[in-house]
């Protein structure tokens, strides 16, 4: 669809960026999306083993309003049009994750809050009351903040927003302003493992929960207030339902394309440097250009000549991760989609890989099976086990690691589900920070961009419109609002709105 409008350039077709690309399409405008990968999804793609399918990236599934959102916003913008891909499907699930201890505890955490309360009770001996109060704090949290905090920028105030200040004064009293998110789980909840369960929240941005702040308290709303989903067809279901909207939109894609410089002139934006396979260069004029791309080498390699945010780039990194993909014998019934299997000491564990890099003896695992409520991805008699430990964001020397992390997972795995793994690997692969750095330009393979181990982290991320230089915007998980498929959908938003009002 041609436009009047100037025409955006975007580079990355991660989340954000498809995201992006469908609101400047209905937004009327010509937009051509740069990546350097053959396919479209950043770090949610998909893996085939054998029998066995793997999603690579994320594997949670919260807030589906925002995918549903861009589904009738397209389709107010094309209506009836035949190259419009189905309504987005997806299945509510009634619970979130398994939790295991070495101990022998175990816990399912239903969705429904007074089904997991009683769950709390039954597994701790504590009053449900108790946890069902913590959760509702944590969803009164989250919607009196969401507006000021997640849903518009924080550097370009958009008044407009309704109700946006009268629901923080009305609980400001009440919200975790200060000290660290294990300090407020610990003294509201006065049992060691609820406040782990509680505690390993941060990681849901790559951050510690000893040094993280407490208003991440908001994020069990997710799973708890608003649900856990699955995509019907797994997670690659999004990356391929997102594309398919911007296709339809008219949006142009090129694959194999890397962006090797934005350009600009007079302190403007005038378009894309862009290399192919062959090296050949050429120029994408565009008076806007959004960048998907981490903002570390967006300034170090893409704006080699501009003024670089020094204080922001050299923030802590979130941490990484080192996932196991292997296909798995037989059936595990005590296991489900989600699976948490804890260290016995999480403030040890935290401490090990700020210094050592790696979780060390006794790592928490996250087993992720879509074979549990997608059984297509498994062989009958099998399952897709997506196993993941924390690390710290330095590919040389966590790739080192590699052999010593894998048997440190499996002995973990062993003692806690009480089986013997390693017979029943039947085919395996593995991604590390290296890997994640190369595929994605994440630097350093951080998962999340920035750690948010300090009160002032949501106000140092990246602002998603550039001060330096008219017609520049970001957008992804190393911006405003931060990582993960909820925000960076948001900075998707974000971004598009600052657009319509500035360009």
């Amino acid at each position: 669809m041609s436009s009047s409008k100037p025409a955006v350039a975007i580079i990355g077709a991660g989340v954000a960026g498809l995201a992006a690309a469908i609101r400047m399409a209905c937004a009327g405008r010509d937009v051509t999306v740069i990546e350097g990968a053959p396919e479209p999804g950043g770090k949610l793609r998909e893996r085939h083993q054998g029998a066995y399918r793997f999603d690579l990236g994320p594997s949670l599934f919260t807030w589906p309003e925002l995918i549903l959102e861009l589904d009738e916003l397209t389709r107010s913008s094309i209506p009836n049009s035949p190259s419009c891909p189905e309504r987005f499907e997806f299945t509510k699930l009634d619970r979130s994750t398994h939790y295991f201890w070495e101990d022998g505890t175990q816990l399912i955490a239903w969705s429904q809050p007074e089904q997991f309360a009683s769950e709390c009770e039954k597994s701790f001996g504590v009053n449900p009351i108790l946890v069902k109060s913590h959760l509702e704090h944590s969803s009164a949290s989250f919607e009196a903040t969401r507006r000021i905090f997640l849903e518009q920028s924080l550097h370009d105030w958009n008044h407009d927003i309704p109700g946006q200040w009268g629901a923080v004064v009305k609980f400001f009293h009440r919200l975790p302003w200060i000290g660290t998110l294990h300090r407020w789980n610990q003294k509201r909840l006065k049992h060691p493992k609820l406040a782990q369960l509680f505690d390993r929240y941060a990681t849901y941005n790559g951050s510690d929960p000893h040094r993280a702040p407490a208003m991440l308290h908001v994020i069990p709303h997710l799973e708890h207030g608003q649900g856990t989903f699955f995509p019907n067809d797994g997670m690659i279901g999004i990356t391929r339902h997102l594309y398919g909207l911007a296709e339809a939109l008219g949006v142009k894609f090129m694959f194999n394309r890397e962006a090797i410089e934005i350009l600009h002139k007079g302190g403007e934006v005038q378009g894309v440097k862009v290399s192919d396979n062959q090296q050949q260069q050429f120029i994408i004029e565009a008076n806007c250009v959004i960048s998907n791309a981490d903002v570390w080498p967006t300034y170090r390699r893409l704006l080699p000549n501009l003024k670089a945010p020094e204080r922001i780039l050299q923030q802590e990194r979130s941490t990484s991760g080192v996932i196991f993909y292997w296909g798995i014998e037989g059936n595990h019934p005590t296991l489900h989609l989600h699976n948490i299997l804890f260290s016995q000491d999480y403030q040890a564990e935290f401490e090990s890989i700020r210094n050592e890099g790696h979780p060390g003896d006794d790592p928490t695992v996250y087993i992720n099976i879509s074979s549990k409520v997608k059984p297509s991805d498994a062989p009958s008699g099998g399952e897709n086990w997506f196993v993941m430990v924390n690390v710290e964001a330095q590919p040389e020397a966590i790739e080192k690691m590699i052999p010593m992390i894998r048997n440190s997972v499996i002995q973990k795995i062993n003692r806690t589900l009480n089986i013997d793994l390693e017979p029943l690997i039947q085919n395996e692969s593995f991604l590390t920070p290296s890997d994640i750095q190369a595929r994605t330009s994440s630097h350093q393979g951080a998962l999340y961009g920035a750690s948010s181990n300090s009160p002032f982290a949501a106000f140092l991320r990246h602002r998603n419109r550039s001060t330096q230089l008219k017609g520049l915007y970001f957008c992804g998980g190393s911006v405003h609002p931060g990582g993960g498929i909820p925000l960076c959908l948001l900075s998707a938003k974000i971004t598009a709105e600052l657009i319509e009002k500035h360009a």
